[in-house]
């Protein structure tokens, strides 16, 4: 007879809970939007009551944060990379690219809306300007990688030149601009760091959303297909 499992410790069974809340909670703020996400319906969609969520969480706010942390955790768990080197295509299994980019879309509309609601709140304000910091600073660490060893401009202000293009380009791409694709930021980021090096254009992206470089959307896409529940056998 197989000896029962043992019970989860209480810090293990919290970790899973806020992990069920993130990942319910990522998927209404894509879908729903910030303001109009509803935490009863979150906490129902992870199989909890609302209580759980204020268990965790000091509110939506606090809520939408952790999603944010999660999404930078997955991008940028990895490190560094080269933006004159190709990207591998993703293994992003039945989460296809074209799913991983309307969440990724539906989530950055809602986080422009969080924005303009911290930009009203001090201590909001301040929470999210360390998230920001976090996706410069990892910007810098790819300037270390990419750059030219002569380039005048030192790592951290090319870090936070990357950390403009990639979002002003979302900001672009979620305002219905098609002017900079995937390709095209590529392109701009390899010019930025190495200006006298040739570009090494990316092969694909022509067409697609510039909503973050190649390979954060790609880790984004893994850690959200890790997600899933299993297929059905029916």
């Amino acid at each position: 007879m197989s000896e029962l499992p043992a019970p989860l410790s209480r810090q293990e069974s919290q970790r899973q809970t806020r992990q069920a809340l993130v990942a319910a909670a990522r998927a209404a703020f894509a879908k729903e939007g910030y303001h109009a996400a509803n935490l009863e319906l979150i906490a129902r969609e992870a199989g909890f009551s609302k209580g759980a969520v204020y268990s965790n969480f000091d509110g939506k706010a606090a809520l939408f944060l952790a999603v944010m942390d999660a999404n930078l955790e997955a991008a940028l768990a990895e490190g560094a990379w080269n933006v004159s080197e190709q990207p591998e295509d993703p293994d992003t299994g039945r989460f296809g690219s074209e799913e991983v980019v309307e969440a990724l879309k539906g989530f950055a509309l809602a986080t422009l809306e969080f924005i303009a609601t911290a930009a009203r709140d001090e201590n909001l304000a301040v929470e999210l300007g360390k998230r920001m910091q976090a996706l410069t600073n990892a910007y810098e660490a790819v300037a270390e990688e990419s750059r030219a060893q002569d380039e005048e401009l030192s790592a951290s202000e090319a870090g936070a030149l990357l950390t403009a293009l990639d979002q002003g380009a979302a900001l672009l791409t979620l305002s219905g601009s098609a002017a900079i694709d995937q390709r095209l930021l590529r392109i701009g980021m390899q010019r930025l760091l190495a200006p006298s090096a040739g570009v090494v254009a990316a092969r694909g992206g022509a067409g697609e959303p510039a909503l973050h470089d190649q390979v954060m959307r790609n880790r984004i896409a893994a850690a959200l297909n890790d997600q899933l529940p299993p297929p059905s056998d029916g």
